[in-house]
């Protein structure tokens, strides 16, 4: 009785509620949505959504072994919490690793790395990590001393996905996750567009790909925004690493 009485004196004195709980003011305007919403809510419904397109694709089977791609940034770091906390909260009954890549370029991935790290104690995630060194026999610094800064990203690209592969394919999982997200998906749908390549227009959003190979990728973020990810970290004030292009 109180609360609603509390709710009722906030609306006549002409201030905002949460839109979801009407008890808290609201901390942010949600990007997706555009609600007023607050951080409590937020953190709710943030989880809840990737709980429920988990759900509605069939991302998982209980008893299934999943690799989440980490990087240490934002986007991988708040999936291996997100699956985590979701896998323990509605028990899905996966085996959870976090699998990391090695590209061996300095003052790129030393820092990205030790987040990871940090990640597998945090997280209580076992973590394994896979090297261009102990694959290929180069590290990428190495590459580009041959080739020369020219196409060296495409070349990184291709060695990079193959690496996730083989290092998915050695800790014997059924599916890789990883942290694409909605901003990605749309990123890749007008490049497709734009290069006239009809024939990955046609596959590229899907939530899961290579079902026809020996692992599966699916992607949780599939209909999560970027800035909603970034915003998700500050709430739980947990850390990641930042990526800045000079």
């Amino acid at each position: 009785m109180e609360e609603r009485e509390g709710n009722s004196a906030a609306k006549q004195a002409g201030l905002r509620l949460c839109c979801y709980c009407s008890q808290r003011k609201p901390a942010l305007k949600r990007p997706k949505t555009r609600e007023q919403i607050c951080r409590e809510c937020f953190y709710d419904v943030f989880e809840e959504e990737i709980h429920k397109v988990i759900m509605d694709n069939h991302l998982f089977r209980p008893g299934e072994r999943i690799a989440i791609g980490a990087s240490g940034g934002k986007d991988s770091t708040v999936l291996a919490y997100v699956l985590s906390e979701l896998n323990r909260r509605h028990k899905y009954g996966l085996d959870l690793f976090l699998l990391s890549i090695d590209e061996g370029i300095t003052g790129y991935r030393d820092d990205s790395l030790e987040t990871v790290k940090r990640n597998e104690i945090q997280y209580g995630l076992p973590l394994k990590v896979v090297s261009y060194k102990d694959l290929y026999g180069w590290t990428m610094d190495e590459i580009v001393k041959v080739i020369g800064l020219k196409n060296n990203c495409t070349f990184c690209g291709v060695f990079r996905r193959q690496a996730l592969d083989r290092g998915a394919t050695l800790l014997k999982v059924d599916k890789l996750a990883t942290g694409h997200n909605a901003d990605d998906m749309a990123e890749t749908v007008l490049l497709n567009i734009l290069r006239g390549d009809i024939a990955r227009l046609s596959r590229c959003t899907y939530i899961v790909t290579g079902e026809d190979g020996p692992i599966p990728r699916c992607k949780p973020f599939k209909y999560t925004y970027e800035k909603e990810i970034v915003i998700y970290p500050f709430i739980l004030e947990f850390y990641y690493i930042l990526y800045v292009s000079v």
